[in-house]
């Protein structure tokens, strides 16, 4: 009733002192869907990887990880083509240091609080070891072919060199 009572009614622009509350609302119901419906959708790929026989581990790398990452991978070529090149290199690299930082940070916060541990005991597994080897082989291939060979500019060449990293890192991750 309030969105209604103090939605524009097309006569102007809204109040600031109601742009902002809504706007958090908007953003709040928008991620509780999304959390909903990605609940969803995980439980989903699961159950077909169980009825398929597919390992979680291939289910991981591949489907989950596409769909992880479709939508950055859509709004980075957009950046691109509009010729905000650093813009799009900045969004692949803050992104997941983003996640890997706050995510696990809060995750491991939320874990500590509930459990009331102090630390927490984590093993780290063959294939994520491997991913974060070839995360860094990728920053440093980014490193090197845009500073070094390119002096500020990163050429066609670095796209099918990382992709062709990207399908090495999925078979060796598969057989490690």
């Amino acid at each position: 009733m309030v969105v209604i009572r103090y939605a524009p009614g097309g006569e102007g622009p809204m109040d600031l002192y109601m742009v902002i509350p809504l706007t958090l609302y908007g953003f709040a119901i928008a991620a509780t869907w999304l959390d909903s419906i990605a609940d969803k959708l995980v439980e989903l790929i699961e159950l077909f990887g169980i009825l398929l026989r597919i390992p979680s581990t291939v289910m991981g790398l591949t489907i989950l990880a596409f769909g992880n990452s479709l939508q950055d991978l859509v709004a980075n070529v957009s950046l691109s083509k509009k010729g905000l090149s650093t813009m799009a290199t900045t969004a692949c690299l803050a992104g997941p240091i983003f996640n890997l930082c706050v995510g696990l940070g809060f995750g491991f916060w939320a874990l500590m609080k509930s459990t009331g541990k102090e630390e927490i005991h984590v093993e780290l597994p063959t294939n994520i070891a491997t991913g974060f080897y070839f995360t860094i082989g990728n920053c440093a291939l980014i490193v090197f072919s845009g500073v070094v060979i390119g002096k500020g500019n990163i050429g066609q060449c670095y796209g099918y060199v990382a992709c062709g990293l990207y399908l090495v890192y999925v078979v060796t991750s598969l057989y490690v």
